[in-house]
């Protein structure tokens, strides 16, 4: 049988419609317990498993986000591809709010996250060039274009602590630098999916134009909430089109070896402890 696909949903999306339910997992993991229980199930014919990244009422701040338990429990179910859903702002005008956006970059301008799995003794220097998985990120494309779907390639995501959003200095300060879009969540999922060797593509949700537009309302939650709501129908079309194709494919990028060439120690003395909580990552490459 197939990987299943792994789903991350963001706000606004704490189920998958159409998602035929066979089994809820609670999952223990050496970085505590996931946002809520990772449910199993067959979506348009396809194995998938969703988890919704700020639990299942929204309970967790994206800094309170257990990222590495999440990405952790899903590795551990047999995940091989991620996608995770968001939402964000504009930075830009052509990205107009209730249309979708595939991210290809990162600007990490977070300070208090977690964001990586090693440490205590094994050392893990992962390339991060790249941080999407192209090939998932080009299905996803192809499906979109066929259903119609307002969805572009190639965004530049900034990624912001939270959970206020942006001053308008640090809106117009972002859109100098030329980035698409602003959230709160993505970045620290693909560190920890590249270091968990899981293909990782993310689409995101345009809800609003941040802060930088002179003479316009401040963003505020419920105009967000309006035209996420939106969006998140657009999501779910453009996932359950995209599932059967992502596990049809064959696995033929870099993603799946990328710890092969960055774990920078002698396996001899690594710490047991240490050796035996990252086995799941690390244990096919001896340590």
């Amino acid at each position: 049988m197939a990987s299943p696909i792994g789903i991350l949903g963001g706000s606004g999306l704490y189920a998958m419609q159409g998602l035929e339910v066979l089994e809820d997992h609670e999952v223990s993991t050496p970085f505590g317990e996931p946002s809520a229980p990772l449910r199993r199930g067959i979506l348009n014919g396809t194995p998938v498993i969703f988890l919704a990244r700020h639990g299942a009422h929204h309970r967790f701040t994206p800094t309170e986000v257990p990222y590495r338990a999440n990405l952790w429990a899903l590795k551990s179910l047999g995940v091989e591809r991620v996608v995770s859903v968001s939402a964000v702002g504009s930075l830009q005008e052509r990205h107009r709010p209730g249309e979708l956006r595939l991210v290809r970059q990162f600007i990490d301008r977070t300070k208090f996250r977690k964001d990586t799995f090693f440490g205590e003794g094994l050392v893990a220097h992962v390339g991060f060039a790249e941080p999407t998985c192209g090939p998932c990120t080009e299905a996803l494309l192809a499906c979109g274009r066929r259903l119609g779907l307002p969805l572009e390639d190639g965004a530049t995501y900034v990624c912001m602590e939270g959970p206020a959003f942006s001053t308008r200095a640090e809106s117009l300060l972002h859109r100098s630098w030329g980035a698409d879009l602003i959230g709160m969540t993505q970045v620290t999922e693909a560190k920890l999916a590249r270091e968990a060797e899981l293909c990782f593509a993310t689409i995101a949700l345009v809800t609003d134009y941040d802060a930088w537009r002179e003479g316009e309302e401040a963003v505020e939650a419920a105009s967000v909430l309006e035209v996420m709501q939106a969006n998140v129908a657009k999501a779910q079309t453009l996932i359950a089109e995209a599932v059967p194709r992502l596990s049809a494919q064959p696995r033929d990028c870099p993603c799946g070896e990328t710890l092969k060439a960055a774990l920078f120690c002698d396996a001899a003395r690594v710490p047991r402890e240490t050796r035996e909580r990252l086995r799941l990552l690390t244990g096919k490459y001896g340590f």
